[in-house]
C-alpha cells in the first residue's frame, strides 16, 4: 500500500510524456472476448469445412453468366461453369473462415491475412502472380508512403507544435477547447493518413486538459473528460473521413469506385462532397455529447489544477524556436497537399504525389528525416495485403454480386425497386457493419462491390449508390474493437463501454439520417444522387 501511494506521488498528472502509447496500460480482454479466442480456430476450421464440403449452397450452381462483372465473364468462359461455381464456393469458405479469425482475434491479424493469401493460392481460386502482387497495390505504395510523411511531422515536433500552439492560443475556456479539437483534428487529417498516428499525437494534449478540469480516470472520471476523450475518437474519424487520402480504405474505396466508371474519383471530388458533411457531424456530436449525453456541470467547467494551462505553456515553450527542420516539413507537405487538392486540373495521382514527398522527405542535406526515424507498422501493411487479395479474389469469382443478386430475388425485388430503399439498405448495412468487422479496409472490399453490383443490377449510376457508402466508412467509434483509435483511447480509462455504445450508437443514427437527407439535397446539387446538376 506504502510502495502504491509512492509511486502515485510520482506520477504528475499535468507531465505529457506519462501519457505517450508505450506507457498506457494493456488492456485486458474481457470474459467475452476470452471465449472468443478460445472458440475462435476451431470455429474458423469448422466453418470452412462446411461451406467448402458439406453445405448445399444452390445459388451458386446456377450462375447466370449474363449477370457477371467483364472480369469474372471471361474467367467464367475460360474455366467453364464447374470449376468457376467451385472457386465461388471457395471463395466463400475462405472469406468466412477469415471473417471468424480476424473478428475473434485468436491470431494476430496480419496471420490472418497471410493465411488466407495462400489459402486463395493453393484452393484456385487466384493465381499465385495476382494474389502475391497485391503486396506491390499502389494504395499500398501511398500507405508506405503516408507512413514517411507523417513519421516526419512526429520527427520534427511540427504536429506537437501546431497542437499545443491551438489549444494554448483559442482553448481560452472549455467551450472553445473543444471547439478546438476539432480544428486540429481537421487539418491534422489533411496531413496525417493514419487515424492511429493523430490518436497518439493527441492523446497527451488532451490527457494533460482533461486533468486541468479535474478528470484523470479510473474513480476520477467526470463529464468534462468523458466528452473530451469521446469526441476527439468521433473527429479524428471524422476528419479521415473528409479526404480520400485520409485513410487506406477511403483510397480503395475510390479505387474500386474509380475503375468501376472508368475515371478517378479525385481528392478535390472527395473533399468538395465529404467535408461538409463530416464537418456537420462533428458539430452534431459537440451539441449531443456535451448538452444531452455529458452534460458538464458548472464546476466542471472550470479548471481544477492552478496553472494548468501554464504547463502546456511551458511545453510549447520548451520546443523552442521553429526549426529549419519543422519549415521544410511544413513546405514540403503545404506542397503534396496543394497538389492533392488540385489533382482534377493537373491529373498527377496522390501515390504519386506522396511519393515524390517521401523522396524529398528522405534525401540527405534537403530532406528531414532518416530512414530509421520512419515508423512504417509492417504488420498492419501485411494485414491490408491480405485484405485487398481478398478483393482481387471477389473480382475474380464476382461472389458479392452473385450473393447480392439472390438476396434480392429472393426478397422478391426487382428492376422497380425505388432508389431510396436501396439507398437506405446500402448506407444502413455500412453503418452497421462497423459494429462487426474490426477492419475498415474489410467492411470497404466487401460493401462497396456490393453496392456496385446493385448499382449495376437496378440501371442506377455507381456513383449514387457507391460514394455514399464509401462516405460512411470512417464510422468506427461505437464499440473499443471496432478500431485502434477506439482500442487506444478506451485505454484511458476515462470513460465506460457503455458511455461510447450510447454515445456512438446516437451519432451512427444521426450519420444515418445526415446521409439521407444529403442523398435528397446536397449530394443531388452535386450529381451524386439522381436529378442532380452533373457536378460529378
Amino acid at each position: 500500500m506504502e510502495q502504491e501511494n509512492k509511486e502515485q506521488e510520482k506520477f504528475d498528472v499535468l507531465d505529457m510524456k506519462q501519457y505517450r502509447m508505450e506507457k498506457l496500460p494493456k488492456r485486458e480482454r474481457s470474459k467475452f472476448e476470452r471465449f472468443l479466442v478460445i472458440i475462435g480456430a476451431p470455429l474458423a476450421i469448422i466453418v470452412f469445412i462446411y461451406i467448402q464440403y458439406i453445405g448445399d449452397f444452390s445459388f451458386l450452381h446456377h450462375i447466370n453468366a449474363n449477370e457477371l462483372s467483364k472480369s469474372a465473364r471471361e474467367i467464367f468462359d475460360r474455366v467453364g461453369a464447374e470449376k468457376f461455381t467451385s472457386m465461388n464456393i471457395s471463395m466463400l469458405a475462405i472469406f468466412a473462415a477469415a471473417l471468424v479469425l480476424w473478428m475473434t482475434e485468436v491470431i494476430p491479424n496480419y496471420q490472418t491475412s497471410l493465411i488466407l493469401i495462400i489459402a486463395l493460392v493453393l484452393t484456385g481460386v487466384l493465381p499465385e502472380k495476382e494474389a502475391y502482387a497485391q503486396l506491390g497495390h499502389k494504395v499500398m505504395w501511398l500507405n508506405i508512403m503516408s507512413f514517411i510523411l507523417a513519421s516526419m511531422l512526429v520527427a520534427t515536433g511540427v504536429a506537437k507544435r501546431f497542437a499545443l500552439w491551438f489549444i494554448v492560443k483559442f482553448g481560452k475556456n472549455s467551450s472553445t477547447i473543444f471547439i478546438s479539437f476539432i480544428v486540429i483534428n481537421i487539418v491534422l487529417s489533411a496531413f496525417i493518413s493514419a487515424t492511429t498516428a493523430k490518436a497518439a499525437i493527441l492523446l497527451p494534449i488532451f490527457m494533460v486538459i482533461a486533468a486541468v478540469y479535474g478528470a484523470t480516470g479510473g474513480e476520477k472520471k467526470n463529464n468534462f473528460g468523458r466528452s473530451l476523450v469521446l469526441q476527439n475518437l468521433l473527429d479524428i474519424n471524422m476528419g479521415a473521413g473528409m479526404f480520400v487520402t485520409g485513410s487506406g480504405a477511403n483510397l480503395i474505396a475510390a479505387a474500386l469506385i474509380g475503375g468501376a466508371i472508368g475515371t478517378d474519383i479525385y481528392f478535390s471530388d472527395w473533399m468538395m462532397a465529404a467535408f461538409p458533411v463530416q464537418l456537420g457531424i462533428m458539430f452534431v456530436g459537440l451539441i449531443l455529447a456535451n448538452r444531452v449525453f455529458f452534460p458538464i456541470k458548472k464546476e466542471d467547467r472550470m479548471p481544477k489544477i492552478p496553472g494548468g494551462m501554464d504547463r502546456l505553456k511551458k511545453e510549447l515553450a520548451s520546443m523552442g524556436k521553429i526549426s529549419i527542420n519543422e519549415i521544410k516539413s511544413l513546405i514540403i507537405f503545404g506542397s503534396i497537399l496543394a497538389l492533392w487538392v488540385t489533382d482534377r486540373w493537373h491529373g498527377i495521382s496522390p501515390t504519386a504525389v506522396a511519393f515524390l514527398g517521401g523522396i524529398i522527405a528522405l534525401l540527405p542535406r534537403i530532406g528531414v528525416i532518416k530512414w530509421n526515424e520512419v515508423d512504417i507498422p509492417w504488420h498492419l501493411l501485411l494485414f491490408s495485403a491480405g485484405a485487398y487479395t481478398l478483393g482481387a479474389g471477389f473480382k475474380a469469382t464476382d461472389l458479392p454480386s452473385i450473393s447480392v443478386n439472390h438476396a434480392f430475388d429472393a426478397m422478391g425485388l426487382g428492376n422497380g425497386t425505388p432508389f431510396w430503399l436501396l439507398y437506405l439498405i446500402l448506407t444502413g448495412g455500412m453503418l452497421g457493419s462497423a459494429l462487426v468487422f474490426q477492419s475498415k479496409t474489410m467492411r470497404t472490399l466487401i460493401f462497396i462491390p456490393i453496392a456496385i453490383g446493385i448499382a449495376h443490377k437496378f440501371g442506377f449510376s455507381i456513383i449514387s449508390l457507391a460514394l455514399p457508402v464509401a462516405f460512411l466508412i470512417e464510422h468506427v467509434y461505437v464499440l473499443p474493437f471496432n478500431s485502434k483509435p477506439a482500442a487506444l483511447l478506451y485505454v484511458t480509462n476515462h470513460y465506460t463501454m457503455t458511455d461510447s455504445f450510447k454515445f456512438g450508437i446516437a451519432m451512427m443514427g444521426v450519420a444515418w439520417i445526415i446521409s439521407i437527407l444529403m442523398s435528397m439535397t446536397f449530394y443531388r446539387w452535386l450529381g451524386i444522387t439522381p436529378n442532380g446538376l452533373g457536378l460529378f
